[in-house]
């Protein structure tokens, strides 16, 4: 089956010196520790080790081919992001990353696509640079679930995921900047725990704000992490909108009826999860994603769906690749 992986992360291994650039010492930056092998930094201090499937297009296809993935569709790793730097800075940064990941995809175009990255910070500024990358050949964008304590029920969020609607850019919500890191220092628990919360929060901040009745229905767009905790607490959402007049007093209809206003990814890594998302959102609204590649992702790309026990070929297709087809345009 033709296979479409549209979560994965690149981090290019030769941008400029932000911190020397800005006067700021609290930028992402890179250090190379071998051909295969380099070092996220922040603020000059050691952040995560990668390797250079996140800066090679060679080797990405190399390990595309292994699995069998048709296409890779990239988005910069979330650290990139500098919402909390100047706009200008961050609007800066935001070309020279998405200048780099039209870089990457020179190696094969017809299988490695990216999404841009915006100064989500400054509206004007995002919407600004989602058009230009758009038509640079960007396929999408990727944003944060939030920016600083703004979620995405925010007015000028609301505008941005509007302006996005308007030009046909597809938008991938990835969490980022977890909740509570003093109380998860250890076991990667902001990963495991605070992540699908991140993500819950911001599908349930669009639904209960009444977002989605100001958004148009033309606007696709994607929650990373199989929608984190969504969808296993949908029940206890609904419950909630049914009893608690404080929870449906902005959201007109119930929590669960807007299912169809957004997709996932595929990326919860067991056959009982699959199930209750396919359950929750149906196939047509799943697409495959592995989270490529870093070690929290799908390691053995495109196992979990094609394995699976009960999803049907059809069903299977659909996830793999066709409903991507569609939202990415490609």
């Amino acid at each position: 089956m033709k296979t479409i992986d549209i979560h994965s992360h690149f981090y290019p291994d030769s941008f400029p010196d932000l911190d020397t650039r800005f006067g700021d010492g609290d930028w992402p930056g890179f250090r190379k520790v071998s051909d295969e092998k380099g070092m996220i930094t922040l603020g000059g201090e050691d952040y995560r080790p990668i390797y250079d499937a996140c800066w090679k297009g060679e080797r990405r296809i190399e390990e595309m081919d292994k699995y069998a993935v048709d296409v890779q569709i990239m988005c910069a790793t979330p650290i990139l992001f500098a919402y909390e730097k100047p706009a200008r800075q961050a609007l800066e940064c935001a070309k020279v990353i998405n200048d780099e990941a039209l870089r990457l995809c020179s190696h094969n175009p017809a299988r490695l696509k990216a999404m841009c990255q915006v100064p989500l910070q400054d509206i004007d500024m995002a919407c600004y640079e989602v058009s230009r990358a758009m038509e640079c050949g960007h396929v999408a964008v990727q944003i944060g679930n939030h920016v600083k304590d703004k979620n995405l029920d925010d007015e000028g969020i609301v505008t941005f995921l509007q302006h996005c609607a308007s030009i046909n850019a597809p938008v991938l919500i990835h969490p980022w900047d977890m909740m509570s890191p003093e109380r998860m220092p250890k076991y990667m628990l902001q990963w495991l725990v605070a992540m699908p919360a991140e993500t819950q929060l911001s599908i349930l901040s669009l639904i209960l704000s009444g977002s989605f009745e100001r958004l148009p229905e033309n606007l696709k767009l994607c929650f990373a992490h199989g929608g984190g905790s969504f969808a296993y607490l949908m029940g206890r959402v609904d419950n909630a909108w049914r009893e608690r007049d404080i929870v449906r007093n902005d959201c007109p209809n119930l929590p669960s009826s807007y299912m169809d206003r957004f997709y996932v990814d595929s990326a919860v890594f067991s056959d009982d999860a699959l199930d209750l998302l396919v359950k929750c959102s149906g196939t047509e609204r799943i697409m495959f994603g592995t989270d490529y590649p870093f070690p929290l992702g799908e390691i053995e790309m495109g196992a979990l769906v094609r394995g699976h026990p009960t999803l049907s070929d059809q069903q299977k297709a659909s996830i793999l690749a066709d409903n991507a087809a569609g939202f990415f345009n490609i």
